[in-house]
């Protein structure tokens, strides 16, 4: 890109062209970003405040509903003003610090998908040492961790990014700033960065899954030992919300990502990318809540408290 690089603006095409469908989009994407933000910002809230949910697996929670607040306001509020306005363009820069920001977001929540579940496997196979090994320190350490690998894998592919040129078109065809899409349109040849994009795409959702399924397939064997099938049951409830979310984050980023080409119809892509982006940050809140009983009674006491203090 930089001075030696024809175009400088690029035109996101979006979902829809249909005025009308443009419409519902907007409505829907306005709520599900509203209720994302509200969801997790709750969460956030709860978690921070309430001296019941100082355990590791609520500091992580915390930190997820951050990056969850983080990811989709990384793209949906550009496309929201877009279908507004019908300003369609996006000036380099801007472009550059959404793809930055999109995946800093993004893959930083697999590392942190990893850690609770290596949080949930202490947890439960040894519930005696848990509050020894999942200490304070242990926690920030590993979810600077996440940030800090994150950020190693992610410069090398943006940084050889800034030598692709842009010398034919300027349509991208997504609603946001993706790789993909926009290595469709480069007129350089990006066969390395294609490939290196697909390397560390595999890299990340193996590693991250491949410990998941550790953790989890540790968790199963260790509950089904357990004598009691109300133990088994409290056992599976604290671990069920978790592995619903790894389910619905790593099936769609595996179906955007896990392709051979970069060069490929991305309209499937898009709508994979509305689930990540919007449905997924919107759900996340409301499964962890919703099978959480110690968040709801925090919740409670919480909207107890601020009604108290109204009266």
């Amino acid at each position: 890109m930089r001075n030696r690089t024809a175009i400088t603006t690029f035109i996101l095409l979006g979902l829809t062209d249909d005025p009308q469908f443009q419409i519902l989009i907007f409505i829907f994407l306005l709520i599900t970003y509203m209720l994302s933000i509200l969801g997790n910002l709750t969460i956030i809230i709860v978690t921070f405040v309430d001296a019941h949910l100082k355990t590791a697996m609520y500091y992580f929670l915390q930190n997820f509903s951050f990056l969850e607040i983080s990811f989709t306001s990384a793209t949906i509020p550009r496309y929201l003003y877009s279908i507004a306005t019908g300003d369609r363009t996006i000036t380099y820069n801007a472009c550059a610090c959404q793809l930055f920001f999109g995946y800093l977001f993004g893959v930083v929540e697999f590392f942190l998908l990893a850690t609770m579940s290596y949080d949930r496997y202490i947890a439960i196979c040894k519930p005696l040492h848990y509050t020894t090994i999942m200490n304070n320190r242990v926690c920030k350490r590993l979810n600077s961790g996440c940030w800090i690998i994150t950020l190693l894998i992610i410069f090398p592919p943006l940084c050889l990014g800034l030598g692709v040129e842009f010398c034919k078109s300027n349509i991208i065809d997504h609603f946001a700033c993706d790789a993909k899409p926009i290595l469709k349109i480069s007129c350089s040849d990006t066969e390395l960065l294609d490939k290196l994009v697909l390397l560390f795409s595999t890299f990340i959702l193996l590693v991250t899954l491949s410990f998941v399924i550790w953790s989890y397939g540790s968790i199963i064997k260790t509950i089904l030992r357990f004598p009691s099938a109300q133990q088994k049951k409290k056992a599976f409830s604290t671990c069920s919300s978790h592995m619903i979310v790894v389910s619905i984050t790593y099936g769609s980023c595996i179906f955007v990502y896990i392709k051979p080409s970069a060069k490929e119809d991305m309209t499937p892509n898009k709508a994979v990318s509305v689930l990540t982006t919007s449905i997924s940050p919107m759900l996340n809140p409301f499964i962890y809540t919703l099978r959480n009983k110690q968040v709801k009674q925090a919740m409670n006491d919480l909207v107890k408290k601020l009604l108290g203090s109204g009266n």
